[in-house]
């Protein structure tokens, strides 16, 4: 049978997703000074819950919070305390409303902390970002005896996040996170074990989610978000993940997320390069560009090779759109996420025949070159409007948080400027 929005799909493991809706994963900068998960996560996902997605992917929960994507992330980091462990039982209640799935994203920021966060970050090697500003330090490589800790820390955030009553997890190996980092051959130069071929880059991941896999048994969902490409000149590239997806075929993964891009190449976000040195950045296809979603030709590639069920985020809009990629055998499940910062209800409105497309505001959030005055420096520009937009996505999140209904009328530029204060605040009331 031809699937479409509406249709459930049985994952491998047993579990099954009501429908192929899902909200994909965005950074949410609501935990507490302890890096816990408060009563801003559970109002956030009851809604979310409620607007009839069949998955809900969480925000970056960290394994390590000296090494985070951001100040305000949960991290699940050591023996959780008692208090820590019943907010978790309340954002998982929270975000399995409406029997909706909610599966916690793990990840380890690597090289992309931010210096708020952390001056001396860690990374395969010890090369740093290519980018405007001074928001990230230079990493520091990681010791063998480290890498084996970050194993056992993905493995262990797993076994709590199944504890607490999440419905499974996704491990991020993409977007330039520590497991993309070693993914790279750009970014890792190790010659150990570690580094090297793509076997042995390959390794933290594949080991990674054995290790997850022990520890939540056969029948939870376990999914991996994958770079389909970095974008970036002597990165991953989409032969490489082809070549990933194969091994994570292999190893009996339940979903596997394409994606694609890092900090310096955003693609995932749809924005072009970030970086000094936008000579070394690496052009999509045209028929991406040409299609409704940023990474379904690339999907359709990694389709070809595998056999588990695939998801595709990023630029999604219209019910035609969607049904069409999930019809055309490319893919299994629809990922839909800024949207969902503006409308929390648009999934159920999709299903129901009440919306044909998303919201999106991405091509009006976006400051003109001039706006410093006619001699603005191209690379202020290009920072202001990238993080802009992703404060102007947070600060929305931020607001249903706080019970608030979101804000459609705010200016990119005032985002930018409540963004970097709230993460300053955030950062200021972190317990070390």
């Amino acid at each position: 049978m031809t699937a479409d929005i509406s249709s459930p799909l049985a994952l491998p493991c047993g579990a099954t997703l009501k429908n192929r809706l899902a909200k994909g994963a965005m950074t949410e900068g609501l935990g507490d000074a302890r890096n816990r998960a408060t009563d801003a996560h559970v109002r956030l996902y009851r809604r979310w819950a409620e607007g009839g997605a069949g998955m809900l992917l969480t925000g970056n929960v960290q394994v390590d919070r000296r090494y985070m994507e951001r100040p305000g992330n949960v991290a699940i980091d050591g023996e959780q305390s008692n208090e820590a462990i019943a907010a978790l039982r309340e954002f998982a209640k929270a975000g399995t409303a409406n029997g909706a799935h909610l599966w916690m994203q793990i990840s380890h920021a690597g090289r992309q902390t931010p210096a708020l966060v952390n001056k001396e970050p860690v990374a395969p090697s010890a090369k740093p970002l290519d980018m405007p500003g001074a928001q990230f330090g230079t990493p520091r490589a990681m010791t063998g005896g480290e890498i084996e800790d970050v194993i056992r820390r993905f493995a262990h955030a797993a076994s709590v996040a199944r504890d607490t009553g999440f419905t499974g997890v996704q491990i991020h190996g993409a977007h330039g996170y520590l497991i993309s980092e070693f993914l790279s051959p750009d970014v890792n130069v190790r010659t150990d074990e570690w580094g090297g071929s793509l076997e042995n880059r390959a390794r933290l991941l594949l080991e990674v989610v054995r290790a997850v896999r022990a520890a939540v048994g056969s029948d939870f969902p376990v999914s991996v978000k994958l770079n389909s490409a970095d974008f970036q000149r002597g990165g991953f590239s989409h032969e490489d993940a082809i070549r990933v997806a194969t091994w994570l075929n292999a190893e009996g993964l339940d979903l596997l997320e394409v994606s694609g891009g890092t900090y310096e190449q955003p693609r995932l976000v749809g924005m072009d390069d970030m970086t000094l040195h936008p000579e070394k950045s690496e052009v999509r296809r045209e028929s991406t560009i040409a299609r409704e979603a940023y990474f379904l030709e690339y999907a359709k590639d990694i389709r070809a090779a595998v056999t588990m069920p695939l998801m595709v985020t990023g630029g999604f809009r219209t019910v035609e759109g969607m049904n069409a990629a999930l019809a055309s055998g490319t893919m299994d499940v629809v990922g839909i996420a800024r949207p969902l910062c503006v409308d929390p209800g648009i999934p159920g409105k999709l299903l129901s025949g009440a919306a044909k497309e998303t919201p999106a505001y991405e091509k009006t959030l976006r400051l003109g070159p001039g706006f410093l005055g006619p001699h603005s420096p191209v690379n202020l520009i290009k920072a202001l409007n990238g993080w802009g937009q992703q404060g102007w996505f947070c600060l929305q999140l931020l607001r249903m948080g706080a019970g608030k209904d979101p804000d459609p009328k705010m200016g990119v530029f005032s985002a930018f400027r409540n963004y970097a204060k709230n993460e300053a605040k955030t950062a200021a009331a972190l317990e070390r």
